[in-house]
């Protein structure tokens, strides 16, 4: 009877002839939040995959998932979103008003026609309060897609936006991209950071696939630039990024050359560029200028080696201080596989003092993937929301969500736990944009090892958790507090 109900639901509302190769804007109201699960990479032990769960807010290197606005006092979001089987990605937007506490029901705004969470959307919100849905591709197998509201801070309905790109000199559809991180710049308009998929040349080997990290910028966000490429040293890399005023940067690893193997799961190094005029030039933290795309292993935006020492960089955020120094949130690692054999899992902060790079470790956790944020206030206290606490499925991706405080830049750390005797994984904890301190960090759960339901949750900057409902009666609903674990 389940499989019955959404086929049935999109029929009622007249939408036909839904199938692999064609995917119709939606609009539609959902009948409550569910989160996406995904399994990447199967591998034959007891921890099943390399990285699985609940990933409605993965990747590291999607962004922004969240977005307050002061105006109408509300935190909107969207997420990866899932059928009532679980079975196909429906990319799903909604909003938090601070005001009463309460949440409407999701608007679907397309079914992905995948389960493949790579694919999740990010959002971004222009000047004139029109929400844009960049719905993502995992490479070149499937197409992307950009959405735009029909009317300002409104989520009920949207249209689809045929953007187009500048190929040399001249005009084509913009409808491929991955991993994409939006940022908006309201003098400036779009400057997105994403990776396109080209090849390696290996003399005297096969070419292989290349992840190269790029940028495009747009006034409008429907034509944009050419794309021009950041950096591709080798099999590529994976780039996350944030913004201080008109300051963009992006932190990225690199993955190796590895001959009858892939590259990414040697993700290695720690680097870091920015720009301050909307991409026309980038430059190190300490204002060097760079030449982009980078190609060398040892370039002057290197900031710490790895590689040399076989480690796996993992990088989950990059946040600023109020004088606009970058730190950077990431864990290292001794190997891709999951378990106890290629740990520990060391959490890192790197942060530039002005004149040279300060790396400090945080803590400790069980898996590559257990993705967390970084916050910095007005009062120079740091925090990070992260599942760093082993949770139900052990040396599986996430566990039990912790926020972290430091009042001295990352030297000494005081923990709190804010969830805790969970059946599943809570993973991939993510900052909103304009961070209100009542939502403040945004996630799923899942189990680690097999299929299962994945629930949505927000919390406060206090650290109490609360569950957007998996069914709804109503129109608006308060969202699910949760018991404080104790202490």
């Amino acid at each position: 009877m389940k499989k019955l109900i959404f086929p049935l639901l999109l029929s009622l509302l007249g939408i036909q002839n839904l199938n692999a190769q064609q995917v119709q804007t939606l609009n539609i109201k959902d009948t409550g939040y569910r989160g996406i699960w995904y399994s990447n990479e199967p591998s034959k032990d007891e921890y099943v995959y390399k990285y699985s769960g609940g990933l409605g807010t993965y990747p590291a290197n999607h962004y922004p998932f969240s977005i307050y606005v002061k105006e109408q006092n509300k935190t909107f979001f969207c997420y990866g979103g899932a059928d009532l089987e679980g079975k196909t990605l429906l990319h799903a937007v909604s909003y938090f008003d601070h005001k009463t506490g309460k949440v409407p029901k999701p608007t679907i705004v397309l079914d992905k026609k995948t389960n493949n969470a790579h694919d999740n959307p990010v959002m971004n919100i222009d000047k004139d309060g029109y929400i844009w849905i960049f719905s993502t591709a995992h490479g070149t197998n499937s197409p992307s897609y950009i959405h735009k509201s029909l009317k300002p801070y409104d989520i009920d309905a949207f249209e689809e936006v045929k953007a187009t790109k500048i190929v040399d000199g001249k005009e084509a559809p913009l409808n491929n991209f991955s991993y994409l991180q939006s940022w908006y710049q309201p003098q400036n308009g779009f400057i997105n950071l994403f990776t396109h998929y080209d090849r390696q040349v290996i003399p005297n080997q096969p070419s292989k696939p290349r992840r190269t990290i790029s940028y495009m910028t747009s006034k409008d966000g429907v034509h944009y630039s050419e794309w021009k490429d950041l950096s591709t040293i080798q099999e590529g890399h994976y780039q996350t990024s944030g913004q201080y005023q008109n300051k963009l940067a992006s932190s990225f690893n690199f993955h190796p050359i590895k001959v009858g193997e892939n590259g990414l799961n040697y993700r290695s190094n720690l680097y870091y560029i920015q720009t301050q005029d909307f991409g026309e030039t980038w430059q190190t933290a300490n204002g060097k200028d760079v030449q982009v795309p980078l190609k060398e292993i040892d370039n002057p935006a290197l900031v710490k080696d790895y590689f040399s020492s076989g480690l796996n960089v993992y990088i989950n955020d990059l946040a600023f201080d109020a004088k606009g120094n970058p730190v950077i949130l990431y864990l290292t690692g001794k190997g891709y596989e999951a378990g106890p054999e290629k740990g520990p899992r060391t959490w890192h902060t790197a942060r530039y003092t002005g004149t040279n790079w300060e790396i400090l470790p945080l803590t400790q956790s069980d898996n590559n993937y257990d993705m967390g944020s970084l916050y910095i206030d007005e009062k120079g206290i740091w925090r990070v929301v992260g599942p760093t606490t082993t949770g139900p499925q052990a040396y599986n991706t996430g566990g039990e969500m912790v926020l972290w405080t430091s009042k001295n830049q990352g030297k000494t750390w005081k923990s709190k736990a804010m969830t805790a005797n969970s059946e599943l994984n809570h993973s991939y904890a993510r900052r909103p944009v304009n961070v209100h301190h009542d939502f403040y960090a945004f996630w799923a759960d899942g189990h680690g090892r097999q299929r299962s339901v994945s629930h949505l949750y927000f919390s406060d900057k206090k650290g109490n958790v609360y569950q957007l409902p998996a069914q709804m009666d109503a129109d608006f609903v308060k969202p699910i507090k949760l018991k404080k674990p104790k202490k």
